[in-house]
C-alpha cells in the first residue's frame, strides 16, 4: 500500500467516524426533544370541537370527547358523573335541549405541553323539548385537558349556573 493510498484510507475512515458520530448526535437530540406547548388558543378552540359534538344530538360523540376517568360536574344535574355510561347519560338528557353553547370569557393557562386548563364563562341557548321555547343558560365552566396518546381529552369538566345577583 502506498503512502498516498494509506492517506486516503485514513480519510476515507475519518469521514465515515465523523459522519457516523453526526448522525448519532442527531437521532439522539431528536429522539430527546421536547413536545412543544400548544397555545392559549389552541387549547380555547377545544370548545369549538366539544360544542361541535353537542350540535350532532349524539351523547356518544360528546362522551368521545372526555378521557375514560373523566368526572363531570354538570350544569343542569346534581349527579357528579365518574364514568362513561354517566357522561353519556347526562348528554342524552342535555341534547334534548338542543343546546348551542357560546362563551362569554375564557381564561386559559396552559401547564405544560399534555395538560392545560380552560375556565371561563359560557351560555347556552337551550330549546325546551315540549314546547319549543328557547332560554339562555349562563354558568361557569372549568375543562381540564390531558393529552393521551395523541389526542387532547376533558379529564375534568365542571359546570355551574351563574348564581342569582
Amino acid at each position: 500500500m502506498t503512502r498516498k493510498t494509506r492517506i486516503r484510507a485514513a480519510l476515507v475512515t475519518a469521514t465515515a467516524v465523523v459522519t457516523a458520530a453526526t448522525v448519532s448526535v442527531g437521532v439522539s437530540a431528536a429522539g430527546s426533544e421536547k413536545p412543544s406547548k400548544p397555545t392559549e388558543k389552541q387549547i380555547a378552540a377545544l370548545f369549538d370541537g366539544w360544542n361541535a359534538a353537542l350540535r350532532t344530538g349524539d351523547a356518544e360523540i360528546v362522551a368521545d370527547r372526555y378521557a375514560k376517568d373523566a368526572v363531570l360536574l354538570p350544569t343542569v344535574s346534581n349527579k357528579v358523573r365518574t364514568d362513561r355510561a354517566g357522561i353519556v347519560d347526562y348528554f342524552e338528557h342535555f341534547l334534548q335541549n338542543k343546546p348551542v353553547g357560546k362563551k362569554v370569557r375564557t381564561i386559559v393557562n396552559v401547564l405544560d405541553s399534555n395538560s392545560a386548563i380552560d375556565t371561563g364563562v359560557y351560555a347556552f341557548t337551550l330549546t325546551d323539548h315540549d314546547t319549543g321555547e328557547k332560554r339562555v343558560v349562563e354558568a361557569r365552566y372549568t375543562y381540564e385537558y390531558e393529552k393521551r396518546d395523541g389526542v387532547w381529552e376533558i379529564v375534568n369538566h365542571h359546570s355551574s349556573a351563574m348564581p342569582e345577583g
